[in-house]
């Protein structure tokens, strides 16, 4: 029993020992704080606005940038935010490419300093997570407040009350020589103390808090400032930085509270002594609550406004008045603002009370300062606010400062794989496996088709007639509109197409992104919708397939819905052309040997005119400059039926790319054998494509291959002759292994390729 008894107490003292060491927020006296400054100067000279973007960048992650040697890049590019919106929370929240490159365009504002005094308004309908979007990102934000790399500091001044009780006869010393004395002191290396000092373990101090939360820099006073951090900070490249950077601007150029400045000038006044003033001053770690509203206040529509803004402190005031003698020397007086000042202000839903509470933010944002009784107090949060469409009527009282409000857009979700991702997180990864590959992605389109403009500006310049993809793609190339929002450039794009995708047609198709996502199915009816298809065709023993898909949308949900009906037959098409590119991906197997050695034989050849010999740098073969030498490449790069003409010009298009960049730049500057070279990659990607154009013909030309396929794993498919079984097997191994179809599925889809006669369907014209 008293074993039991000391464990018990054992592990009590323990679970204290760790709540202790986690809320503990020691004081660090002004030298030691300034000595951290030295040390992590990143980290103490930030505001607000810089931690939040620290703290967004320590949670995502930048992903693969799927084309990155491409020249008409715009850096849309695949952020992974899973550990900031989904791990660890409630509720996970699923932000698409869309909205995460639009958020982390205006985060990036932050770091250059030209974001402050705004309110930045989620604005998106209903169902698409506004409020799960930002409940997520306030708890990261406190989570990163609690690290190392999240911590921040506010003033805690400590006022000895036997000092200030006995004066002092000194003689006063300049404020800048003080302010040295510190930067001295702090050259050596900085051990943060690990308890506060004796002296004030009694009750010889009055403790206060800064109300607003400020840096303890901005109690060296303005006119000495520059000078004490060119003295203090060693860092080069931080101080080029501090001096010349925008978002530094505030070190130079904030004030403390009304309540700290008091202080401090009472202080100075009674002490006669900078030096004695700051050994009453110290630090100590922000702490960020919500739930407490410190640091970060929410304020839901419900929430009634408080009676009273004001604060004051009765027996703080008294105590002031009698350490300093004078009770008009400090005013302990500030508002409920002063709670989030140097934190977040959010507001959920723009209606009820918070129209309110929106409309007094007019002065507070523009001018960044707010009245309390008769002193100004200053007010530099980062203000956050929610809002459906429906409810801008309600802010239209505030035009005055609509130049203060940024607009993030949060639509429902555009990236096929994001809505993937919902499904996945409420009914279980498992569901992958009940579907054939792309039919899973394909439920998904049809959701998303239904959430985009019919029509589209940019697109129609870029491709002016649609037709020419007839067989793959509708009309209105919401398909394509699909792939570019998820960040792909699919294959079957011509090559002139390819080059016209400028990097300023990109930015005009993603831009319209802005304008759709708030219409057709809702995140709520996606869910609902998927549930329903979900339990109707899921079987163990049969693979849900395009053809259910089809049934389930046309019968059931899209008569009179969102979703055009031309759009099936192309997204049908679609699967169709995908299927039949990766039968005959994995069919292929040509000599890439042999491949390689033609396309570097042609790069040498194409600098020579028709009928000289030369002998190949790259293959060391003797080459006969023929036409026929050119036909070779050139016929598998651009058809067998491509006229004279075409290929007189994309050789000489590919000698002035070889002459003026892949030799004079990659391969004698850069250093890059030719088979790394871009212009070898492409011609290479080319010939094989076409080689698979063409991969299946002479197997649907033998009736056995069929039945091959039909038999795989059978006792039958051992009749088969040695050859076919071979092919068979590759062709079966392939599709499980490069994309993801089981031995049934991948059966399945060589049979419905067959039998449907799609190689045909989609020979080339």
């Amino acid at each position: 029993m008293e074993f039991e008894m000391e464990n018990g107490r054992r592990a009590i003292g323990e679970l204290c020992a760790k709540i202790e060491e986690r809320g503990r927020r020691t004081l660090l006296s002004f030298p030691d704080f300034i000595d951290l400054a030295v040390a992590f100067p990143e980290r103490i000279f930030r505001n607000i606005f810089q931690m939040f973007y620290d703290m967004m960048h320590s949670y995502i992650d930048l992903g693969v940038d799927e084309y990155p040697d491409d020249p008409e890049s715009i850096k849309y590019v695949p952020y992974d935010c899973s550990r900031l919106l989904e791990e660890g929370t409630d509720r996970p929240f699923f932000g698409d490419r869309l909205f995460v490159n639009r958020l982390m365009e205006h985060i990036s504002s932050f770091r250059r300093g030209i974001r402050q005094n705004r309110i930045y308004i989620f604005e998106g309908p209903h169902g698409c997570g506004k409020s799960t979007f930002l409940n997520n990102v306030l708890m990261k934000f406190e989570k990163y407040s609690e690290t190392d790399e999240g911590a921040s500091y506010e003033t805690v001044w400590r006022l000895n009350r036997k000092l200030l009780g006995n004066g002092t006869d000194q003689t006063a010393q300049l404020l800048v020589e003080q302010l040295r004395n510190i930067v001295d002191r702090s050259a050596g290396e900085f051990k943060p103390p690990e308890s506060a000092p004796a002296e004030f373990a009694g009750k010889q101090w009055l403790e206060i808090a800064c109300p607003s939360h400020d840096s303890p820099l901005l109690l060296i006073p303005k006119a000495y400032r520059k000078d004490f951090f060119e003295a203090l900070i060693a860092d080069r490249s931080f101080k080029h930085k501090l001096f010349s950077h925008k978002q530094y601007e505030w070190v130079f150029k904030d004030s403390p509270c009304t309540i700290c400045q008091s202080l401090y000038h009472a202080l100075l006044d009674i002490l006669d002594s900078p030096s004695k003033v700051f050994e009453m001053v110290f630090a100590r770690r922000t702490l960020f609550n919500r739930r407490l509203g410190t640091g970060i206040s929410v304020f839901n529509p419900g929430d009634r406004p408080d009676r009273m803004n004001i604060v004051s402190d009765d027996h703080i005031q008294n105590q002031l008045n009698t350490l300093l003698m004078d009770s008009n020397r400090v005013r302990y007086l500030y508002s409920r603002y002063a709670n989030t000042n140097n934190g977040i202000y959010a507001v959920m839903d723009i209606k009820d009370h918070n129209k309110e509470r929106f409309g007094n933010l007019h002065g507070i944002i523009s001018e960044g300062v707010h009245k309390v009784d008769s002193i100004e107090e200053n007010v530099n949060s980062l203000f956050f606010a929610l809002m459906n469409p429906e409810d801008r009527e309600n802010i239209s009282d505030t035009q005055s400062f609509a130049d203060r409000i940024t607009y993030v857009k949060i639509p429902y979700v555009l990236d096929y794989n994001t809505e993937i991702k919902i499904y996945k997180n409420i009914f279980g990864n498992q569901i992958q496996k009940y579907f054939l590959p792309r039919v899973l992605e394909n439920f998904a389109k049809i959701i998303i088709s239904s959430r985009l403009n019919p029509q589209s500006t940019a697109m129609a310049e870029w491709i002016p007639d649609p037709g020419h993809y007839r067989n793959y793609c509708d009309r209105n190339l919401l398909l394509l509109k699909m792939d570019i929002y998820a960040g792909v450039i699919p294959a079957w794009l011509s090559e002139e197409d390819r080059k016209n995708f400028t990097a300023k047609k990109r930015r005009k198709i993603i831009a319209e992104s802005e304008s759709e996502g708030d219409r057709g199915f809702t995140g709520r009816d996606s869910i609902r919708m998927f549930n329903e298809f979900y339990q109707a065709y899921m079987k163990k023993d049969k693979p849900i397939t395009m053809a259910m898909l089809n049934i389930y949308f046309k019968k059931h949900c899209c008569a009179e819905g969102p979703v055009a009906p031309d759009f099936f037959d192309a997204l049908s098409a679609l699967y169709d052309y995908t299927i039949l590119q990766e039968v005959k991906e994995a069919l292929y197997d040509y000599n890439e040997e042999n491949i390689s050695r033609q396309i570097q034989n042609y790069l040498f050849a194409v600098n020579f005119e028709i009928g000289q010999t030369q002998k190949c740098h790259y293959t060391n073969e003797e080459l006969k400059i023929t036409e026929e030498l050119f036909d070779a490449i050139e016929g598998k790069v651009l058809g067998n039926r491509s006229p004279a003409e075409k290929r007189k010009a994309f050789r000489k298009e590919a000698q002035n790319i070889y002459a003026s960049k892949t030799l004079a730049r990659e391969i004698l500057i850069e250093g890059k054998h030719v088979t790394q070279t871009g212009l070898y990659q492409s011609l290479h990607d080319r010939y094989v494509h076409n080689l698979k154009e063409n991969v299946l013909d002479p197997f649907l030309k033998n009736d056995n291959f069929r039945g091959a396929v039909k038999d795989y794993m059978t006792e039958s498919f051992k009749t088969y002759d040695k050859r076919i079984r071979e092919d068979v097997s590759l062709l079966m191994g392939n599709l499980r292994a490069r994309f993801g179809y089981s031995e049934n599925s991948a059966k399945e889809v060589c049979l419905y390729v067959i039998d449907n006669g799609l190689a045909k369907k989609f020979t080339e014209q």
